[in-house]
């Protein structure tokens, strides 16, 4: 393969079957594909006719090449007081169990299981063993509330459901187990099966006709092989949210993610065999998905499942303390994580009791790492901090800065360069193409490289109105930006109402569905506000229904509690207020930008086609009285 940056990708976009074949070489296949790239009907499937196991590849390839007794995962959780440590032979061994549990149980390739855990090793186990089986698995965040857990079930059809009586989050236990029952009896569709493990911290109430404890019948089960699958089966779905309120089931293969993975933990982060990897995330996101389970054990790497906070677990100290004991060769982040640090130790006094001399870099993505940030974790680490950017549907980075291909200079608030396979381009809204510096759409050419979604979960007209529609022969990422002359990609924020709330991308289309349930309500708007700590938070307008005289902050504390309820605390909807209308429009449209450019401070463009510009300056006087916009913060 081509050794530097320009090479590697001008060959991927002139040729991409040539290579991604070569790349796919560090893969182990039972059989080899007919075809690198079918792209025959808009959707990308990769190294058709390949037969392999993802689950192989990330266990048992290691075992069979002597290297069985390496530590693959370490588990660490302050707020259990707990350290563990699994070889590859022993993280096989118990997947291969949970594998013959889940096959015991009727799970068969191409079955669905819903799998809703906590940060401990047993969440991983529970992945990889629905890869081993060919079983497709779908990870929904434990944070999540019922209704959210419910219509993935829905969606999904899981055979099994798999999760554990309680997460812990600081030192508040929260039960899963009448979150799950409660999910199941909103959703039509029932999983005949719930296997669940038990912690000391919380017993769960099992239902004898479905629930299973899970540590029982692991102790009872004999461990399975993996199941050979073909590239383009489905290795999971991840659910992420819709404009609509509906989630949108992403899902992605096997052959095409296994290649993906490899060849970024060698040219991106260049994490070698051997190397510990701590991706500071949860695997109810895609950055767990890739770089907490697959990307590290495919790689032959160590992979750190942690089960706290960056602080508060007990202190501002938990990334160095686990660097310092563990050896760390590389972080990985969401830039929120570093600003929790930051204020809480701005000096970084905790930093400096630890021992960061195994840390060659630190990487950051799922929301716009500031300059400010960025800058901050340079100098007190005095480590590269790599920025990069992605999606759920991408599965990997569309643009870093590849450490282990060739190291370029970073530029801040900038993600680096598109890599390869990724042919991104910036469009005006009719799809032209626009100049360096000019900020349009980043759009994707087509094809997608390897990773990226096969399509929606059952909804290819869903996969192709959001992704294809809009510009024949692109993929539309729904970010905004730029590319400058060096070839430097600066994403700007979304153009729908998708906002990135510490990592997490959260629908304020829902947001708006919810709050519009609450009895006093008559309209409602919800827009992103910059945030120092979170990236992005929401903030909701609410107008009332005629004739109601209750007590406003009664109100708003009732629709702040209806979102927490349907959505859960991830969605950190605190700040709302009641307002005398919203600014519309002639024709209706709610003026969603002009309220964002008030509360954040920024230049305010006034459409000619308002209706009444009173409403705005009403709305502003609102905005201001909930305190923003804040002074400081980097615009």
């Amino acid at each position: 393969m081509s050794k530097n940056y320009e090479q590697s990708y001008q060959e991927s976009l002139a040729n991409p079957e040539k290579f991604w074949a070569e790349a796919a070489k560090k893969v182990h296949w039972y059989n080899e594909w007919d075809r690198v790239l079918d792209d025959s009907d808009g959707h990308y499937r990769w190294f058709v006719g390949g037969c392999m196991n993802t689950c192989y590849n990330a266990l048992d390839l290691h075992i069979h090449n002597g290297r069985g007794d390496k530590i693959a995962l370490i588990y660490d959780s302050p707020v259990t007081d707990t350290k563990k440590k699994y070889t590859y032979k022993q993280l096989r061994d118990r997947v291969a169990k949970v594998a013959g549990i889940l096959a015991n149980k009727g799970v068969v390739k191409g079955d669905r299981v819903v799998i809703y855990m906590p940060m401990i090793p047993e969440a991983v186990i529970a992945m990889l063993a629905c890869a081993r089986l060919g079983a497709i698995h779908s990870v929904v965040f434990g944070g999540f509330a019922a209704h959210e857990l419910a219509t993935r079930i829905e969606d999904a059809k899981p055979r099994v459901v798999m999760s554990a009586s309680c997460g812990i989050e600081v030192s508040n236990i929260i039960e899963y187990k009448p979150i799950l029952d409660e999910a199941i009896k909103k959703s039509q569709h029932k999983p005949t099966t719930c296997i669940i493990w038990q912690r000391p911290q919380c017993k769960a109430n099992m239902l004898p006709w479905r629930d299973v404890d899970w540590e029982s019948e692991e102790a009872l089960t004999r461990g399975v092989d993996p199941v050979p699958v073909l590239a383009t089966d489905p290795l999971y779905i991840l659910y992420t949210s819709g404009t609509t309120g509906q989630p949108k089931g992403v899902i992605r293969s096997n052959g095409g993610h296994s290649v993906a993975m490899k060849w970024s933990m060698d040219n991106i982060y260049n994490a070698k065999e051997g190397s510990v990897f701590f991706t500071a995330s949860d695997v109810g996101w895609v950055v767990g998905h890739s770089y907490i389970v697959y990307g590290p054990l495919m790689n032959g790497c160590t992979t750190i499942v942690y089960e706290g906070k960056p602080v508060r677990t007990p202190n501002p100290s938990a990334f160095w303390r686990i660097i310092n004991d563990y050896k760390v060769n590389v972080l990985f982040s969401a830039p929120t994580a570093f600003r929790a640090i930051k204020k809480e130790d701005p000096k970084a006094e905790w930093a400096k009791k630890f021992k960061l001399e195994s840390l060659q870099a630190i990487f950051v993505a799922g929301e716009r790492c500031d300059s400010d940030t960025l800058k901050w974790i340079q100098k007190i680490t005095k480590k590269p901090v790599i920025d990069n950017w992605w999606q759920t549907e991408t599965g990997w980075a569309i643009a870093a800065n590849p450490l282990g291909l060739e190291p370029m200079p970073v530029k801040p608030g900038s993600p680096t360069k598109p890599m390869p396979g990724f042919n991104l381009k910036v469009l005006d809204e009719n799809g032209k193409e626009l100049k360096a510096g000019q900020k349009g759409i980043l759009c994707i050419k087509l094809p997608l490289p390897p990773a990226c979604l096969m399509g929606i979960w059952e909804n290819d007209e869903r996969y192709r109105k959001s992704y294809l529609d809009q510009f024949p022969g692109y993929y539309l990422t729904g970010d905004t930006g730029y590319i400058d002359k060096q070839g430097y990609v600066y994403v700007l924020g979304r153009m729908d109402g998708i906002i990135n709330v510490a990592g997490h991308r959260l629908s304020t289309g829902e947001m708006e569905e919810i709050i519009s349930k609450h009895p006093d309500v008559a309209e409602c708007a919800v827009i992103g506000v910059n945030d120092a700590l979170k990236g992005e938070i929401p903030m909701g307008f609410v107008v009332l229904k005629s004739g109601i005289e209750r007590d406003h902050r009664g109100i708003v504390e009732g629709v702040v509690a209806l979102v927490r309820q349907e959505i859960g605390a991830v969605a950190s909807f605190k700040i709302a207020t009641v307002v005398e209308a919203l600014p519309k429009t002639r024709s209706g449209k709610i003026l969603r930008k002009n309220l964002r450019e008030i509360a954040d401070g920024a230049p305010l463009v006034v459409p000619a086609t308002i209706e009444d510009e009173r409403v705005l300056e009403h709305c502003k006087k609102a905005i201001e009285a909930l305190g923003y916009p804040q002074k400081g913060k980097e615009k």
